[in-house]
């Protein structure tokens, strides 16, 4: 397992994010190309810019997004929800936070195999009472992507919101043939004997069959998992390739 802090940059207009990657010295983790975690005040966002050759998902966990495409798509979607699209061979697309207070969230681009580069671009929203939820002693756990969760990829993933209580434990089973990351966004957790605190990002390889979460504080989390396409990934800013 590799531990990494997240670095602030630039993004859109006036927003600076939390990255995990891609950074100088630590580029893409295949087959995920992008992770951002956002804060956006009112006024800035993204305005109308193009995408190709990936897929992406915006899970919100404060204040909202607009989403507008060239495909006719339209959508607000507000805190505990997501919004996915697949740019496919090209899309333009434009997300702009809600008026009154914060929105923050964290977008995920994942590649798409070279086979599916040219598919047609799609968009899907699932909002907050439409994900899984499980809520047992200390653990909550979302779905975000994978077993129940109406969102689909075209690519294998795995993908989880978890809050713990402070002193609750979780155990994550890493699926077959499949590397990710976790982040922790709020908190303090020993992880397979390792401590992880807010904004680091471990990084894991598929020699590790099981996360063992033990929380130190109250904490805030995600686990993304996918299945590598073992193919180059070829990034020229919003264009994969």
């Amino acid at each position: 397992m590799l531990i990494r802090d997240v670095s602030t940059v630039p993004e859109g207009d006036g927003v600076d994010v939390k990255r995990l990657f891609p950074l100088h010295g630590f580029m893409y983790y295949d087959p995920f190309v992008l992770c951002d975690h956002f804060n956006i005040g009112p006024g800035r966002g993204f305005p109308d810019h193009p995408h190709r050759g990936f897929e992406a998902i915006t899970y919100m966990f404060e204040g909202g997004m607009q989403h507008k495409d060239n495909l006719g798509n339209t959508s607000f979607v507000t805190a505990g929800g997501a919004q996915r699209f697949t740019a496919g061979k090209g899309m333009v697309h434009s997300e702009m936070p809600a008026e009154t207070a914060n929105s923050s969230g964290i977008q995920l681009w994942i590649n798409l195999p070279a086979e599916l580069k040219q598919i047609q671009p799609d968009y899907q929203q699932v909002d907050k009472k439409d994900f899984p939820r499980q809520k047992t002693g200390g653990v909550q756990l979302t779905t975000i992507v994978g077993k129940g969760s109406p969102l689909k990829l075209h690519t294998p993933v795995e993908y989880l919101y978890i809050q713990l209580d402070s002193g609750a434990d979780y155990h994550y089973a890493i699926p077959e043939g499949m590397r990710g990351m976790v982040y922790i966004m709020q908190g303090n957790i020993r992880l397979n004997q390792q401590t992880v605190t807010s904004d680091q990002a471990v990084f894991i390889e598929n020699d590790v069959d099981q996360l063992i979460f033990s929380a130190q504080q109250n904490s805030r989390f995600i686990i993304c998992m996918g299945k590598p396409h073992q193919q180059p990934i070829i990034q020229h800013g919003p264009f994969v390739d």
